[in-house]
């Protein structure tokens, strides 16, 4: 159900947002997918879980596509506040870092990979949506995005080495994302940038 419920989410944010990029519905449904499935694609192709999650169980396909469709009349009117669609992807990324985090868990890869994968499930599709907009990814920019994934990745981790239930660490690694991207959008924290020397 989180699954399904950051699919939807990342489908209807990436729709949204579609008419920044000035494309047509088949546009917006192909960004949407993109976003939602990518990340999860790249993480199941290196941890040879093949063929694909969305693959094996099109429910995640069905779900991005109506999500989408739902919300592409909404790009016809004027442009949305911008904070409301980056407070819903943080949703997404937090859902998704877990998720994840977890799935590589399973597959038996060591704690450091668990939590690069958990990472890429989460950004990696907006790397692929950025690209294709012909935009510098979001990960490659100062804000807090892949950091609060990181974040919430280790998060969850510590949790799993603790004697509890499964929710709590789940829990835990959302709200850990969760928490930090929100605060990022609210105060306007962001990475360092490397120092940089005057030319004279």
């Amino acid at each position: 159900m989180l699954d399904l419920f950051g699919i939807a989410v990342f489908a209807t944010t990436e729709a949204l947002s579609a008419r920044e990029r000035d494309m047509d519905v088949f546009g917006v449904i192909v960004i949407a997918l993109v976003t939602a499935i990518g990340g999860g694609s790249l993480r199941d192709v290196l941890l040879g879980r093949t063929p694909v999650f969305w693959i094996q169980d099109t429910t995640y396909i069905i779900i991005g596509t109506i999500f989408a469709l739902l919300t592409a009349p909404a790009t016809h009117f004027k442009l949305l506040p911008r904070r409301p669609l980056l407070i819903a992807d943080a949703f997404g990324l937090a859902v998704f870092t877990v998720i994840g985090t977890q799935i590589a868990l399973d597959n038996g890869v060591s704690s450091l990979i668990a939590i690069i994968l958990g990472v890429m499930s989460a950004v990696a599709g907006g790397v692929i949506r950025d690209l294709l907009s012909d935009q510098i990814p979001l990960i490659l920019r100062k804000e807090i995005y892949a950091t609060a994934s990181f974040c919430g990745a280790l998060a969850y981790l510590l949790c799993q080495n603790l004697p509890v239930v499964m929710t709590f660490s789940t829990t835990i690694g959302v709200l850990t994302t969760l928490l930090l991207r929100l605060a990022a959008i609210r105060w306007g924290w962001s990475l360092p940038l490397p120092l940089t020397h005057t030319k004279h």
